[in-house]
């Protein structure tokens, strides 16, 4: 990551008590760069404060709160919301007031195929991405594939059961871990970048269903195989098995079905050509994990 910020000014990240936020915070730290961390709960970073972030409590639907956010900031990260549903205007709102405020460069983090309506939650990202495009002439939008952190809590029952149940059909996925989420942000918030520019944030390979039981066969010492069923099944497998709330069995199975429209199948080389590293394929990340889902 480089930090060409001019005068090396703090730079302000969202949702900093976040997985995805408090890592980037974490890293910025780490390079020697000035960060301001804004949340709704700033006693969940007094650690990241003892490590030299500044912490500022934001609401996105308080404007008072959003105009002390971004106040003396000139590069400026904003973390989507995790209120699925209800996060376009306040996302919305906060870019309003980051343009306000004076910042100079937005970045957000959206989803990949987030142009394609049929891509699951694309009626929230691309409209914040529009909002964005309308108010800032200098951004970049980062469209995150999924986390292959996903992929840990299904490899458990994948391999007890012998099946990995999805409903993708033959469509991949490009899993992205979300360290390289973050690396991709921080190196976002700091390169110097001046203009207008999207950016596909994936893994460096693409895997079917069958490709990930495979995988998941072969490091868990097992036999899993990929079956795929109807959405709606999935959906209602998700909720009386796994006991999900039905909004949130959802959006995951969202994600499946767009991922059966080839949507989420395209690697990039977006985030090597950000950062100089290339992401953690989804054996890596699994391989690491392994003790919390493979049997004993």
């Amino acid at each position: 990551m480089s930090s060409n910020a001019s005068n090396n000014a703090p730079v302000f990240v969202s949702g900093a008590s976040g997985q995805l936020g408090r890592q980037v915070v974490s890293l910025l730290l780490d390079a020697g760069q000035p960060v301001i961390a804004g949340t709704r709960s700033p006693e969940k970073i007094a650690d990241l404060v003892a490590r030299g972030a500044e912490a500022r409590a934001v609401d996105f639907t308080d404007a008072d709160s959003l105009a002390q956010a971004f106040a003396g900031v000139e590069r400026a990260l904003i973390i989507s919301l995790d209120a699925v549903g209800s996060r376009l205007a306040p996302q919305k709102a906060a870019i309003q007031a980051a343009k306000a405020a004076g910042v100079k460069h937005l970045v957000y983090t959206s989803v990949i195929s987030a142009d394609d309506p049929a891509m699951a939650l694309a009626d929230e990202h691309f409209p914040t991405e529009e909002a964005i495009r309308a108010a800032f002439d200098s951004y970049t939008i980062l469209r995150n594939s999924l986390y292959a952190e996903l992929v840990i809590g299904a490899a458990g029952p994948a391999l007890a059961t012998g099946q990995l149940v999805t409903a993708r059909e033959g469509g991949a996925i490009a899993w992205v871990s979300r360290e390289d989420c973050a690396r991709a942000a921080a190196a976002a918030l700091t390169d110097g970048f001046q203009g207008g520019r999207i950016l596909n944030i994936t893994g460096p390979e693409a895997l079917t269903g069958d490709e990930m039981a495979a995988l998941i066969a072969e490091l868990g010492d097992g036999e899993v195989a990929h079956l795929s069923i109807p959405p709606a099944a999935l959906v209602d497998g998700l909720v009386t098995q796994a006991g999900l709330p039905r909004f949130l069995a959802e959006v995951f199975v969202g994600f499946d079905v767009s991922a059966a429209k080839g949507l989420l199948g395209q690697a990039s080389g977006d985030l090597e050509a950000l950062t100089g590293a290339p992401g953690a394929a989804l054996r890596e990340v699994l391989t690491a994990s392994k003790g919390a889902w493979a049997q004993a």
